[in-house]
């Protein structure tokens, strides 16, 4: 781990417990302070079977959005705790980059209540870095998720099964399509991919969802290896207003 980030860490432990969107001091640590707990948009029932998307109005347990019905994910599901904006970002953002190490523990803590939804023979892959990355990063954000919450669950996390093997440019401000083309060779799976995960039920661990095209590729090679299923758990997830309808 990089000495500034070790120096981080060290920082926030001495610290008094401090809310992690705004700063203010709260009772404990990886707590929010009421206000921004009450404008964090927290996610629920209903949403779209396929790909997790809230609807407005009740629908059945198998609904799915339009987008989904169109063109259906590669993954089983989405579980995102809450609505990617600029408050909840900023959790994302201060894990991502260094600044707060211990926020993994926090997602893995609001992630722990969607793993009912795994079976019994579930299994947590997080979402693989390219190695240059990691090298100049000094972890991978959601290894350090999946790891609290294989603690807290108690399901088993395996990080080698998928690998990145392309440096991919930024996908912001790409379409979905131009973002399906530049991850959909990005990432490798293991030689034994298929004796690590066949027959299990996969949690794919990841800090944000946007379009899906990332989590899609690493689906494919989930599924080809023989994962029964693919779940994508993660922190924050963009819903664009078409979706939100």
């Amino acid at each position: 781990m990089p000495l500034p980030v070790l120096l981080q860490s060290l920082v926030d432990y001495a610290l008094p417990p401090r809310c992690p969107v705004c700063g203010t001091t709260v009772e404990a640590d990886n707590r929010f302070c009421l206000s921004c707990w009450q404008q964090l948009a927290f996610l629920a029932k209903p949403w779209c079977a396929a790909c997790g998307s809230p609807f407005a109005f009740d629908q059945s347990d198998d609904s799915r959005c339009a987008k989904c019905l169109v063109e259906p994910p590669i993954h089983d599901g989405v579980r995102a705790v809450v609505r990617y904006d600029d408050r909840s970002s900023l959790i994302a953002m201060r894990l991502k980059y260094g600044t707060r190490l211990g926020l993994a523990r926090l997602i893995a803590h609001h992630l722990q209540k969607f793993a009912a939804e795994c079976s019994d023979n579930g299994i947590i892959v997080p979402v693989p870095l390219h190695p240059t990355r990691l090298w100049h990063r000094g972890f991978n954000q959601s290894v350090l998720i999946g790891r609290e919450l294989s603690l807290i669950s108690g399901i088993p996390m395996d990080y080698g099964v998928i690998a990145r093997c392309k440096i991919t440019p930024p996908l912001r401000g790409m379409s979905g399509i131009q973002r399906q083309r530049t991850v959909g060779s990005a990432f490798i799976a293991s030689p034994d991919a298929q004796e690590r995960i066949a027959g299990k039920s996969v949690i794919l661990v990841d800090d944000v969802y946007t379009s899906g095209a990332t989590s899609n590729a690493c689906a494919r090679l989930l599924k080809k290896a023989g994962a029964e299923q693919v779940l994508v758990f993660c922190w924050a997830r963009v819903i664009s207003e078409f979706e939100n309808g």
